[in-house]
């Protein structure tokens, strides 16, 4: 690709996450795909003068947005479950009696790899369409070798279809399937041993993630997972704490995992433990608002302790429906009392560390990708603060 300048530009590079005041007159080079240059047009280098010049005019540019938590690619819907928790019941009471996730296995199984990918890229246009320009998908939904191999070959199909770079996660450890129910160590034996090694073989993973809950997966299960995962080169990532203390975000930092996710119950320990692991928290508000739930994650813990923070929306079809980003940091402000910079650098440098991408993207940095997003906005806080808005005027991935 030839070289491509974006000049006229208000940059928040997010280098410093801290740091939001915009690069007044700002310029980007991109030379095939990557960042040649980025920071006030006074300093272009010569190799600018034959690029291509986009004028942003003046509008505000940051990099583009990264979804590092999202089960995007399922079939079927939860609705009747939102009704049976509007009318009173517990997330836990509904998967108990056969709902929740397993309820999302039939119809994901049913539905075919073709009929996942079509479904999945609505969902996927709407992210994009805030300024998404890396998503994270994970599998999960199918709980048997045919539909795994769907649900991660659909999602790589996903960055086949559209300008988005995907991050694949083998949610190895989900739900405990109805066939299984009566063999529960067979079952844990199987996703070690033939499913975990089938998705490695097929390079459908770019990772794995396993669900620490009581009325999920142990952490001594867990654990025994994560181990085997280790020597396929697969890191992991782990849902944890979301609805108990069962240390989960101990558990995760001990495999060194990219991310532990929802965080709702974790401790001083874990957190503690996260940072001395470099794990990355990711905070999950939609999930927290559809659930009803009261505790926040610890966020005064994760910054005394500099622990990173994201944000993701978790997009899934029971438990957060969200396919904003733009409404996701809101919601982190509102509900978890987030700042701007921490919602923005969320959404951007702190998720990509949460993939392990964080020396590719996140930041409009030289040898970076070039992701832009470009918005008609004055302020970063216009981003946070408005709802059911959306100032996206223009994206880029990979300087196009």
């Amino acid at each position: 690709m030839a070289a491509r300048l974006f000049r006229n530009a208000r940059l928040v590079s997010m280098a410093d996450p801290a740091d939001l005041v915009p690069v007044e007159r700002a310029a980007i080079l991109a030379v095939d795909g990557r960042i040649a240059y980025a920071g006030a047009e006074s300093g272009l280098p010569d190799a600018a003068r034959d690029a291509e010049t986009i004028d942003l005019e003046g509008r505000l540019v940051t990099p583009g947005l990264i979804d590092c938590h999202t089960h995007l690619v399922y079939g079927g819907d939860r609705a009747r479950e939102f009704e049976l928790r509007l009318a009173g019941a517990s997330y836990e009471e509904i998967a108990r009696a056969g709902g929740g996730i397993v309820a999302t296995v039939a119809a994901t199984r049913a539905a075919g790899e073709d009929g996942l990918v079509a479904s999945a890229l609505a969902r996927l246009d709407r992210l994009i369409a805030e300024g998404v320009t890396t998503v994270e998908v994970k599998s999960g939904y199918g709980l048997d070798l045919e539909t795994e191999l769907a649900q991660l070959r659909a999602a790589r199909r996903l960055g086949r279809g559209r300008k988005v770079a995907v991050s694949t996660t083998f949610l190895g450890l989900h739900a405990l399937p109805p066939e299984w129910r009566q063999n529960r160590a067979g079952y844990l034996a199987w996703v070690r041993d033939a499913l975990l090694p089938a998705v490695a073989a097929e390079g459908l993973a770019d990772s794995v993630d396993a669900f620490c809950e009581g009325i999920a997966f142990s952490p001594a299960e867990v654990d025994d997972f994560f181990a085997a995962a280790r020597p396929l080169g697969l890191p992991a990532r782990l849902h944890a704490a979301q609805l108990s203390a069962l240390g989960g975000a101990a558990l995760a930092a001990r495999h060194k995992a990219l991310s532990a996710d929802h965080l709702e119950y974790t401790n001083e320990e874990g957190a503690t433990a996260m940072a001395e692991a470099g794990t990355v928290a990711v905070l999950l508000p939609g999930a927290f608002y559809m659930l009803r739930e009261t505790r926040l994650p610890p966020v005064d813990l994760f910054r005394r302790h500099g622990v990173r923070m994201a944000v993701a929306t978790d997009s899934n079809p029971g438990t957060s429906p969200l396919t904003s980003p733009l409404l996701a940091m809101n919601m982190a402000a509102t509900l978890f009392r987030l700042t701007v910079a921490e919602c923005l650098a969320g959404l951007t440098i702190n998720a990509a560390a949460a993939l392990g991408l964080e020396n590719d993207t996140g930041s409009i940095v030289t040898g970076k990708w070039c992701d832009l997003a470009v918005w008609d906005a004055e302020r970063p806080a216009e981003l946070v603060y408005r709802l059911g808005f959306n100032p996206l005027a223009a994206r880029y991935w990979r300087g196009e």
